[in-house]
């Protein structure tokens, strides 16, 4: 069953359903379009309290198994008229799932344990259409599976969940809050940041500098064509995360972002806090599209330089040969899974403008084989190789190499896989994670043979300037609005 409710914002019901179990935020934040007119971030989908978890540890054999099963099971067709997400499985998938779904090697540290997989059933979604400005209770009434038992749970959860969205929330404590983290991290190197003194990572300038020319070592000796590596920002936590949440969606409003509290359907203490830029895959009426981000220029907010910045972008022989090679890399996975011929190059490098940074973004489509079903993509597909490079598996062998630490949620995936065979999921950049009383923070970037290591290392700092003003931020109050 289905109706439309009072058209609280995303942040106003998250508030509301946050004490739930496995509450879960995909959220639309920034509405724009693409180069072809189509919106972007037209929808919003609120989830809590799902009916039957899963967590998959890193390295096992068949981690997509048991949501093949509960999708197969919770089969539903599609209501028309309504936002796509209408009932499904969702959550993370790590990027650590990689190492269930190749054989790789594991990094020298892991030390907050991220499993590959913490997701949960829902079958109830709160919807948002921010185009037609209407948002609706979907409720399926699983795990029941008989007619009646089914409209009676999915009638009694639908009056639950609106009573929660109804009522008053009491004012919630905005004052900072230091946080005493709970688990020892491996070598950390202090950085000379204005107001956050005591920001760390795990590279030294000099160490990130001297890593990205054995990337281009490595490219050069025919390893790989592209490598993407990263540097993991560490921070004390100083507030709870839905507050960390609320200043980073003012910072940088992005299309696909989200909050996620994992630690109550898991043994992870931690809770996402993502402002994406990017799509990793979507599904609708099996036409599957994915949206690979590479080139990347800082905005300054001065019309003059951001418009030097696009012209610069633009004309960019080395940003345009990094996109064009994840765009080579997105369309052999898709073949996989794809009809023949059906897989299309919709978009090419055209440029995206966000809140501190200017994009080059791609999109392929293709059209899923009748035979293969979501989880089939998913591992055709994951990671992203816009977060990798290429090739996909030697460039994750050297990152696990060349990367102190585990990537955790960093660049691995948000998102759901929708009973009605529908889906949608972020790569999980502009993401930090809450965990243990840290707060993580990895930036990074691609690296190809026409690389300067040091130009690579302020790109990450560019790429970091939102969410650093979101931590600035951490002891002010925040006002949110969609």
């Amino acid at each position: 069953m289905h109706r439309e409710i009072a058209n609280l914002t995303t942040v106003e019901a998250l508030e509301r359903l946050a004490p739930l179990p496995g509450c879960l935020l995909l959220d639309s934040a920034k509405q724009m379009v693409d180069s072809s007119q189509q919106p972007l971030g037209r929808y919003s989908f609120l989830m809590a309290d799902p009916f039957e978890t899963v967590v998959e540890a890193v390295g096992g054999t068949s981690p997509l198994s048991t949501i093949d099963k509960l999708l197969e099971r919770c089969k539903v067709s599609t209501i028309a008229g309504l936002p796509p997400m209408q009932g499904g499985v969702a959550g993370l998938f790590s990027y650590d799932l990689n190492r269930s779904l190749e054989t790789l090697p594991s990094p020298a540290h892991d030390e907050f344990q991220m499993p590959a997989i913490v997701a949960g059933a829902y079958d109830v979604v709160i919807a948002w259409d921010h185009l037609a400005n209407k948002t609706w209770i979907i409720s399926q009434g699983f795990p029941e599976s008989e007619t009646i038992a089914r409209e009676r749970r999915a009638t009694q959860r639908a009056d639950y969940f609106e009573q929660l969205l109804l009522a008053t929330v009491p004012t919630r404590d905005t004052t900072t809050k230091k946080q005493i983290p709970t688990v020892d991290v491996a070598q950390q190197f202090s950085l000379n940041h204005p107001s956050l003194d005591r920001l760390t990572s795990n590279f030294s300038k000099s160490q990130y500098i001297d890593t990205v020319q054995k990337c281009i070592d490595y490219i050069v000796a025919g390893d790989v064509f592209q490598i993407n590596l990263a540097q993991r920002l560490l921070h004390p936590a100083e507030t709870d995360s839905l507050s960390l949440y609320r200043r980073l969606r003012n910072c940088n409003p992005a299309p696909f972002g989200g909050y996620f509290d994992l630690s109550s359907i898991s043994n992870t203490d931690a809770q996402i806090v993502s402002a994406s830029p990017e799509r990793f895959v979507s599904v609708r009426n099996r036409i599957v599209e994915t949206r690979p981000i590479k080139g990347t220029r800082r905005r300054t907010g001065r019309p003059m330089l951001d418009i030097r910045a696009r012209d610069r972008l633009l004309g960019s022989e080395k940003d345009r040969a990094e996109n064009t090679m994840i765009v080579d890399l997105m369309r052999n996975d898709l073949s996989r899974v794809c009809t023949d011929d059906s897989i299309h190059v919709d978009q090419l490098c055209e440029l995206e403008t966000y809140q501190s940074v200017l994009h080059l973004v791609s999109a392929v489509t293709g059209e899923l084989q009748p035979s293969a079903s979501l989880c089939d993509l998913f591992a055709a597909v994951f990671p992203g190789g816009s977060i990798t490079g290429a090739p996909k598996i030697r460039a994750m062998e050297i990152i696990s190499e060349l990367e102190p630490s585990t990537r955790g949620a960093y660049c691995g995936s948000l998102g759901y896989l929708g009973f009605d065979g529908s889906a949608d999921s972020n790569i999980l950049i502009r993401t930090i994670t809450a965990s243990q009383g840290w707060w993580q923070i990895p930036v990074g970037g691609g690296v190809v043979v026409q690389s300067d290591p040091e130009a690579e290392y302020e790109e990450t700092w560019t790429k970091a300037a939102s969410m650093m003003r979101a931590l600035k931020e951490t002891s002010q109050p925040a006002n949110s609005k969609d």
